[in-house]
């Protein structure tokens, strides 16, 4: 299961994330976004979990939790809908 993680004090890395998220399973991948030109955290990323049922414990128990100072969020990726991407962009006028 792909997990999003949010707002992420930027000081916090990917080993971090994988410490906390591994005591409730296995971790398959973690994956902090970055700013593309300073490399800095944009204080968000993704945890990939293959159990569902470790994956669903993982969130219920860190999601709205604080970490470093920061109440964080922790939540399934929900699949992305057909035709929502670019709906702006679309319009004829």
């Amino acid at each position: 299961m792909n997990i999003y993680v949010g707002n992420l004090p930027h000081g916090i890395g990917e080993e971090e994330i994988r410490e906390m998220f591994a005591k409730f399973g296995g971790v398959e991948s973690v994956s902090l976004v970055k700013d593309r030109f300073s490399g800095q955290s944009k204080g968000f990323g993704f945890v990939d979990m293959p159990n569902n049922s470790e994956a669903d414990q993982v969130i219920k128990a860190l999601n709205k939790t604080m970490l470093q100072g920061k109440e964080i969020k922790v939540n399934q990726v929900q699949p992305q809908k057909k035709g929502k991407k670019n709906a702006r962009r679309s319009r004829s006028f």
